[in-house]
């Protein structure tokens, strides 16, 4: 149910990948909030499937389709975004993902680690770029950044997406200075093994990596809808004092 007078009414969030997982858990729970949303998706059925059950249930979505790999799609589509709703109070970078391919460094190819690096630091960079940019326009807004737990500890074998990740946990301190001053916060949520298909997938391509991983979380796998909640907070004002913070979203994984 649509509450008009929810923890986000007013506001208008951009969620990347958020057509499936966690990004639509939050495109879901941010709509149910009273936010009007923006599905950035690669997958085009996927967003447009997200986009239809947001607005049957009486909020307000659209699907724009975009490559966070090109610059030239975030800047169309983050131009589109504006058009269509005004302005942008949220910009929410989900999306992002790692592979079976990936591999410790003397083992990994180097494609791999150019796939995970364009897709999930690029892509962060450059639609911080472009929605940054809109929100100085508008007097402020909340950046929520998709980092991962593998950037804050020590793991085996993904040597391409922690350092992908662990440059997300960077730019997320430094553009929280940066932009400070002009009321948009930056904060990043670092989930451990999180229950989308795309993860449960790679459990049972590497069982060895990611289920001893999920072993490790001392409350259990992450749920999507888990993670939605976190980013809920931040990109409310109750956060209104919190940024440049990376919020481990991970059953207690980085403390075992």
């Amino acid at each position: 149910m649509i509450n008009v007078n929810g923890r986000l009414a007013g506001k208008v969030a951009f969620i990347t990948g958020a057509g499936a997982g966690i990004g639509r858990a939050a495109a879901e729970r941010f709509a149910r909030e009273g936010a009007t949303i923006v599905i950035a998706e690669f997958n085009a059925d996927n967003g447009e499937l997200v986009a239809e059950a947001i607005n049957a249930e009486g909020g307000r979505a659209r699907f724009f389709h975009v490559d966070v790999t090109s610059e030239d799609s975030v800047r169309e589509s983050i131009d589109a975004a504006v058009r269509f709703a005004g302005k942008i109070d949220v910009l929410y970078n989900n999306a992002g993902g790692s592979s079976a391919v990936d591999a410790r460094v003397t083992d990994c190819p180097t494609d791999e680690f150019w796939r995970a690096v364009k897709l999930d630091l690029f892509g962060t960079w450059v639609t911080c770029k472009y929605g940054i940019a809109s929100m100085l326009k508008t007097g402020g807004g909340s950046v929520i950044n998709s980092c991962s737990v593998f950037a804050l500890i020590g793991t085996r074998g993904k040597d391409a997406y922690t350092a992908a990740k662990g440059g997300i946990a960077s730019i997320t301190r430094s553009m929280a200075v940066e932009y400070a001053p002009y009321q948009i916060r930056v904060n990043a949520l670092a989930p451990a093994v999180t229950t989308t298909g795309r993860v449960l997938t790679l459990i049972e391509q590497q069982p060895d990596v990611l289920g001893k991983t999920s072993e490790r979380q001392l409350l259990g796998l992450v749920k999507p809808e888990e993670v939605a909640m976190t980013a809920l907070f931040l990109a409310s004002d109750e956060s209104k004092t919190t940024t440049g913070q990376i919020f481990a979203v991970d059953g207690g994984f980085s403390i075992s």
